[in-house]
């Protein structure tokens, strides 16, 4: 069948039959094969035909039992959404990467493929996923990083994780192995679910292989630091991003104590990344307009640490038993547009479009806050899910609430795909 549109019921192919028109022959598409056989994860087609068939059995004996499972990788992200629940699938055995070619800009791997062995692979070859995925822990899965939906720093210059999925293959329900999408950009056939998985928190089904756009790693980055007082920062950021400036990540942590939203100064970091002359002349030109306040140049170790800690939730700012809230806004609100929550503290990414908010303040008053300025607010991290009461409003879940006609189509798509509802029961939305 073709890998650019779903079947109707009853008319996938047997397992045996995708794998040869899939898996296994796309792993010896030339150069790629060298590369593959190189990888520490390498598995052949045989023993990813049998854990393909183990899974079916799982899948389809739960359905028939109407037995929940608990669709889980490494377990990096078992923090993320609502409580898991469910007998565990652990989907870590279906793993390797299926094709890659440096030239088409594009990789190919099974779900529970390592992000640590895939980055690693692009690395050798000067390239990247673009979307700078959180890890949040070791082994982090290929599968887990599509089904979370969650991209790093340099998604405000990049895009986000949905923009570089080409394509995905699931296991629904039904046990059929479903192909959606392609290896290439312009895809148009058939409609574009293998971007609709992402972020959907396995609720629909096992993501058992991802097709996924790689770039270049820049010719040349830059980081600098400097103090900026949080009344001015939002403006700032703002000014710069109508600025034909190649900055590719931006992060505001608040002064140690207070709220930040006045003139006593938190620690900017930005990064420059593309052409090196580009890069040396924009680096240049903010160095300078900061000079008077201490801004200084990161070297290139540190800078990579910063990042990888702002990405991973590793900067002192995350270390906290508070309950930490991501919050997605205009980029235009300033930090005192968020009233009425206490003595909550702001981390500012994406040029000020993405807020990571430690606040005690109940989920209502948050989520309020936050629609009022025409945003959303998910608990992240902590609140009742710890044992604490900070944050708890028992009408409200993790995920900022969807408009019910959004919600109806969240439900006809989990009917379609799993309608006894055995995968990842209420991990997004209760009910779910």
């Amino acid at each position: 069948m073709s890998r650019d549109s779903s079947p109707g019921p009853g008319s996938g192919p047997d397992l045996t039959e995708a794998m040869v028109d899939g898996t296994p022959d796309r792993a010896s598409d030339g150069a790629s094969e060298a590369l593959l056989e190189a990888l520490p994860e390498a598995m052949s087609a045989e023993a990813a035909l049998a854990e393909l068939s183990v899974l079916r059995e799982r899948v389809l004996q739960a359905d028939r039992q109407r037995r929940p499972l608990w669709l889980r990788g490494a377990g990096s992200k078992d923090f993320l959404g609502e409580p898991p629940g469910g007998d565990l699938l652990d989907l870590t055995r279906l793993r390797g990467v299926v094709s890659y070619e440096p030239t088409e800009l594009v990789v190919t791997a099974r779900g529970g493929t390592s992000l640590d062995a895939v980055q690693a692979l692009l690395a050798r070859h000067g390239q990247m996923l673009a979307f700078e995925p959180p890890a949040f822990g070791p082994r982090s899965t290929i599968g887990g990083v599509v089904a979370a939906g969650l991209s790093g720093p340099r998604r405000m210059a990049s895009g986000s994780v949905r923009d570089f999925v080409l394509g995905a293959a699931l296991m629904p329900a039904s046990g059929e192995l479903l192909y959606f999408g392609g290896q290439v950009m312009k895809n148009v056939a058939g409609y574009d679910v293998s971007r609709l998985l992402t972020g959907s928190m396995g609720i629909l089904g096992v993501i058992t292989e991802v097709s996924l756009k790689v770039l270049p790693v820049p010719a040349a980055q830059a980081s600098l630091r400097m103090p900026v007082p949080g009344s001015r920062i939002i403006r700032l950021l703002n000014e710069w991003g109508g600025q034909p400036l190649p900055i590719s990540a931006t992060a505001w942590s608040p002064p140690a104590h207070g709220l930040g939203g006045t003139d006593e100064p938190g620690v900017l970091t930005v990064r420059l990344s593309g052409a090196r002359a580009a890069v040396e002349h924009a680096a240049a030109r903010i160095g300078e307009s900061f000079a008077a306040d201490g801004a200084v140049r990161l070297d290139a170790a540190e800078a990579d640490r910063y990042w990888a800690d702002v990405r991973d939730h590793r900067d002192p700012f995350f270390a906290t038993d508070e309950p930490l809230w991501r919050l997605s806004l205009p980029s235009t609100a300033s930090l005192t547009d968020l009233p009425d929550l206490g003595d909550g503290r702001q981390f500012v990414e994406w040029g000020g479009a993405l807020r990571w908010l430690r606040t005690a303040a109940d989920a209502s008053i948050v989520r309020a806050a936050a629609q009022h300025l025409g945003g959303t607010a998910m608990l992240f991290r902590g609140g009742w899910r710890t044992g604490g009461q900070a944050g708890r409003s028992t009408s409200f879940g993790i995920f900022h609430p969807l408009a019910p006609v959004n919600m109806r189509l969240h439900r006809n798509l989990k009917q379609a795909l799993d309608p006894h509802g055995i995968f990842n029961p209420g991990r997004m939305y209760r009910g779910l």
